[in-house]
């Protein structure tokens, strides 16, 4: 596809900056004294609606017509991007459905309904969902807002990576939680335009891993995942998906990591820097700390997703 996720990205700073904040890159010493590297963690837990999802489903909604509004816009989400959904209808006024998997987290679902979005569940998988939202939307002339495969929302994500050119001088690796692809295509993109050595890895659980086998494969594969703390990652990739080439052209590594190895970086990030993470965001912190001493004496930035928890899924890891 011909996007230049840079440009994206800076059109899309412009547009969505009233509606969201510039999240803190922290300075991490208990990490820096495990790895040996300078470890910051940007904050996208302290992002409105608790998740970097915002910041695409904004840029998308900016872009509607009142036309557009007026007939009602669709997504698919697991939980976050839903949120983000419903906080954005809030602000352009639109209205909207939201479709979520059976299995979806009870505690992002509710938070969706408070945002004042209609909310409807269907299939058992993320990319199963995603299809009927797609197809619910061309039925009713309704507009679909996906959670990844779309140019405006890549490019609101990869906003990140334009605030983190801004707060920290040299960046010379960022670990990036990998589901549909979106925000390690605008991060990859914007950050390899203005340093192509930077290197960029992408992560997710062993449970479900999807992209990456797709990108191995050269093609979307159909595969099924397994239970995952990393609920935000967990799932199928929409076939088609723009994402696959961006990963495959800007990603220099992809990892996963076990069940245990999410639980332990829950609990010891928790406990470290004092703050609620998801299982998404955690993925990213374990993969870091499982490359050990690899980036000694380097910046190192992991993106801290999100932080949308369940209380069950707290008591289940302490």
């Amino acid at each position: 596809m011909n996007m230049n996720i840079a440009e994206e990205v800076i059109a899309a700073e412009k547009v969505i900056r009233p509606y969201i904040r510039e999240t803190y890159l922290e300075y991490s010493p208990f990490y820096n004294r495990m790895t040996g590297a300078q470890v910051y963690f940007k904050l996208e837990n302290l992002q409105h609606t608790g998740s970097f999802k915002l910041r695409g489903a904004m840029n998308k909604l900016l872009s509607l017509t009142a036309e557009e509004k007026g007939r009602g816009v669709v997504t698919a989400s697991t939980g976050n991007h839903g949120a983000a959904f419903a906080f954005g209808l809030g602000i352009v006024k639109g209205r909207g459905v939201v479709f979520v998997p059976e299995n979806a987290s009870p505690a992002k679902v509710a938070v969706i309904e408070r945002l004042g979005a209609e909310v409807r569940h269907i299939g058992t998988d993320s990319g199963e969902t995603e299809a009927h939202a797609r197809d619910y939307a061309e039925k009713n002339k309704m507009t679909h807002l996906p959670p990844y495969n779309d140019v405006k929302v890549i490019g609101g994500q990869g906003t990140i990576a334009l605030e983190l050119t801004n707060q920290l001088d040299r960046i010379d690796a960022v670990y990036v939680a990998l589901g549909g692809g979106g925000m390690i295509s605008g991060i990859s993109g914007y950050l390899k335009s203005i340093n192509p050595e930077v290197e960029i890895i992408g992560c997710s659980p062993e449970n479900s891993q999807v992209m990456i086998q797709s990108v191995r494969a050269g093609r979307i594969l159909d595969l099924p995942s397994l239970p995952t703390l990393s609920d935000g990652t967990a799932g199928g990739v929409e076939p088609g998906s723009i994402t696959l080439d961006f990963c495959r052209e800007f990603v220099d590594e992809y990892m996963t990591v076990t069940e245990s190895e999410i639980k332990d970086s829950l609990q010891e990030f928790i406990q470290a820097q004092h703050m609620l993470i998801e299982g998404s965001a955690a993925v990213a912190v374990a993969a870091c700390k499982k490359q050990g001493d690899r980036f000694a004496g380097k910046n190192v930035v992991v993106v801290i997703c999100g932080g949308n928890i369940s209380l069950e899924t707290l008591k289940e890891i302490l």
